[in-house]
């Protein structure tokens, strides 16, 4: 069974999707703070979502590297949005986390983000979305990007 016929329509939806992730979340990183790079609003976003991790778990949520996350993680120090603690389950260790204002500015972002989505998903069906939530997941655990 063949798909060759149908994977360039799927590779340009995909990279449409990509395109529109990438201004959405300029747009997110600007809502959080002005001069957040948009490459670093996903780590807002994991430790938004997750809370406090270690610069290791937090590189590996991701897919990034030591030197690459360290970069992003001191320039949104500066910003006042993230902040470095000692693990109290390993002294030697440091956690990342959001500050109170990086989680205030990250959970005003989110909501606003989550009232776009209702707007462009309310004519669709629940079953829809639940469709496409598992479709995504599966996409995802194969790990094509």
């Amino acid at each position: 069974m063949s798909h060759e016929d149908v994977l360039p329509a799927l590779e340009e939806e995909l990279a449409a999707l990509w395109r529109h992730g990438r201004v959405s979340a300029r747009d997110a990183a600007r809502q959080v703070h002005p001069r957040l790079d948009p490459t670093a609003y996903p780590m807002v976003a994991v430790l938004g979502q997750a809370g406090p991790m270690r610069i290791s778990e937090l590189g590996a949520a991701l897919f990034l590297d030591k030197s690459t996350i360290s970069r992003q993680i001191d320039a949104a120090v500066r910003l006042g949005l993230v902040e470095r603690t000692v693990d109290p389950t390993d002294a030697r260790a440091r956690l990342v986390g959001l500050t109170e204002s990086g989680r205030e500015r990250h959970h005003a972002a989110r909501e606003r983000r989550r009232g776009e989505w209702q707007r462009a998903l309310q004519s669709w069906e629940r079953a829809d979305i639940v469709a496409l939530t598992a479709l995504l997941a599966k996409l995802n655990d194969a790990g094509v990007g």
